[in-house]
């Protein structure tokens, strides 16, 4: 799965690597601890033109009543995203890219205490999410939200944990977006092994209100 991240690039460097036009409501940039419900940065194509656009990162089916109607819908499996109601809509016509300089995950020690681990790009500077997207509003209050895609993780990554984001090589978003037709399914696999690099990080990530640079820097195992 894919409970936490870190976007660091500046909006000028993500509005140059996706060749998209910013909008007005991006989320403060950088944000080291990236958190359900936060908003996130996500790109859409929408008539041709892709766009930087703010959203909430925890899915909200059209049926919820309230943001709290059901379960906080974060991730969306790739196994079953075209098929389950909550997803199967916008895997077909609202599929987004989000970026991340990179994400955390968790192993345990033989105390059981949670060791977090950062996860990045082997090479680059960013990382591309698939994401699924949707409208949501009730009584004046809308919204747009957002899943995160994932797979089975591939043979480095189970190191750390069984699940994964599905990760989008540069070659794969304009199929992704739906520039280039069908095929999108396709897509939705582990990355290669050698796309990913990881280390150790500082406990202190384990917080939610934790932030900055330092949440990201290595320490020793």
């Amino acid at each position: 799965m894919c409970g936490r991240f870190a976007v660091t690039l500046p909006r000028e460097a993500m509005t140059s690597i996706f060749d998209a036009v910013p909008g007005n409501d991006l989320p403060p940039i950088p944000n080291y601890n990236v958190c359900p419900t936060n908003d996130v940065v996500a790109v859409l194509s929408e008539g041709g033109t892709r766009r930087l656009t703010a959203m909430r990162w925890g899915f909200l089916p059209h049926w919820y009543k309230a943001t709290n109607d059901g379960p906080l819908l974060i991730n969306a499996r790739a196994e079953s995203v075209a098929d389950k109601p909550a997803f199967r809509e916008a895997c077909r016509h609202r599929r987004c890219l989000i970026p991340a300089s990179g994400f955390y995950e968790w192993t345990k020690d033989a105390d059981g205490n949670r060791l977090p681990w950062f996860i990045q790009p082997a090479e680059g500077e960013v990382l591309a999410f698939a994401g699924i997207w949707q409208d949501w509003e009730r009584e004046g209050e809308g919204f747009r939200t957002c899943a995160i895609v994932t797979t089975g993780a591939n043979a480095a990554m189970s190191r750390i944990h069984h699940r994964m984001p599905v990760v989008l090589s540069r070659e794969s978003w304009a199929k992704w977006l739906g520039e280039e037709g069908h095929g999108a399914a396709t897509l939705m696999r582990a990355a290669p092994e050698d796309a990913l690099r990881f280390h150790r990080v500082d406990p202190k990530v384990n917080s939610n209100r934790a932030s900055g640079p330092e949440l990201i820097e290595p320490i020793e195992d």
